[in-house]
């Protein structure tokens, strides 16, 4: 899976220690968000999206600190 710089910086910001609390941080932070926070939102539904899209394996084989430059 193939995230932008933005995105792999989302993941680092609310990573749990696997997939599924990940995705839990970033659907708590989601409803948390106002209406004019729309970049924001458009940001984290996209990366909502490619998280279900891949495999725990997949994840737990992500190497963001490594890539985010």
């Amino acid at each position: 899976m193939v995230f932008t710089k933005d995105e792999k910086t989302l993941l680092i910001l609310y990573s749990e220690k696997n997939r599924s609390g990940t995705l839990k941080n970033l659907f708590f932070m989601r409803g948390q968000l106002q209406a004019d926070e729309k970049a924001l939102s458009s940001l984290t539904d996209a990366v909502i999206r490619k998280l279900s899209g891949m495999t725990d394996s997949e994840f737990d084989n992500l190497n963001l600190l490594g890539e985010v430059r």
